[in-house]
């Protein structure tokens, strides 16, 4: 689980450990305080969660743009366990701008962009889903099983949610699809997860900015998850964007307050 200090990361790493899965957890924040984006959370308290829950939680501080530090957990992985059933990448960069003081809002077009908003979300987006992925397929293949999910969004088939943000998640979308290709003959899957408008921290934090009504806890893409991964067809889906309010309905999960969001199109998403 990439990316799991914190908002959906954790939330997923939670809905794993409920269901007494062992979750190997990635997060560059080990420290209160010492976040980028200046949220509380760290890896370890999450791991400590997961464990509560009924899981084991492993936290490994790990920056998804430091190849070493890539190859260094999933060397752990496959010492300690000697295989690898999901990965869940959900690693992100680039949404620095939202807590760094600068004023993104005002920007009116992709010419007003910094270059190097570019580079953290294809390096620590893409690039970062692609070396765990690489990394994680070999575990996968030896045992002919496993599952890769890429949390992506609408954002990927949108023109107004900025050049950058919306070439990025296209090419995580498009990643997921041609390795799905080649996982294929080795019955591993490769989904495109899209949530809907999430209540993670940075989400609450506005709150007043956000119609909640619709919204998703961050345990309710855990559950989609789940679905995906105990489903004896998942190779089917292979290689498919899916909604996960979508994959409510046709699972019959639903989130933790008992309630099944309605899924987004990407006309309302």
């Amino acid at each position: 689980m990439t990316g799991a200090s914190r908002g959906i990361g954790r939330g997923i790493a939670l809905e794993l450990g409920a269901a007494g899965a062992t979750v190997y957890m990635t997060g560059r924040t080990v420290e209160e305080g010492h976040s980028a984006a200046r949220m509380p959370g760290t890896v370890g308290k999450a791991a400590e969660d997961v464990t509560r829950l009924g899981g084991q939680g492993i936290a490994i501080r790990c920056d998804h743009t430091q190849d070493g530090q890539v190859h260094a957990v999933f060397d752990r992985i496959r010492h300690d366990q000697g295989r690898l059933d999901i990965l869940v990448n959900n690693v992100w960069g680039g949404y620095e701008h939202f807590s760094d003081g600068t004023k993104f809002w005002d920007e009116k077009g992709f010419w007003s962009m910094p270059f190097a908003r570019w580079d953290k979300m294809f390096h620590a987006g893409v690039r970062a889903h692609f070396t765990a992925s690489a990394l994680a397929a070999p575990l996968m293949i030896e045992r002919k099983s496993g599952l890769i999910v890429n949390i992506s969004s609408f954002g990927a088939q949108r023109n107004d949610r900025g050049v950058a943000y919306g070439v990025a998640k296209a090419a995580d979308d498009r990643l997921i699809e041609t390795m799905a290709h080649e996982l294929r003959e080795f019955n591993v899957a490769a989904i495109s997860l899209y949530p809907g408008l999430v209540r993670t921290e940075s989400v609450m934090n506005a709150a007043e900015y956000f119609t909640l009504s619709n919204s998703e806890s961050p345990q309710f893409l855990g559950r989609a998850v789940i679905a995906l991964a105990t489903d004896l067809d998942i190779m089917t889906k292979s290689g498919q964007v899916l909604v996960a309010a979508s994959l409510a309905r046709e699972y019959g999960f639903t989130d933790i307050d008992g309630t099944q969001p309605r899924p987004l199109t990407v006309d309302d998403a």
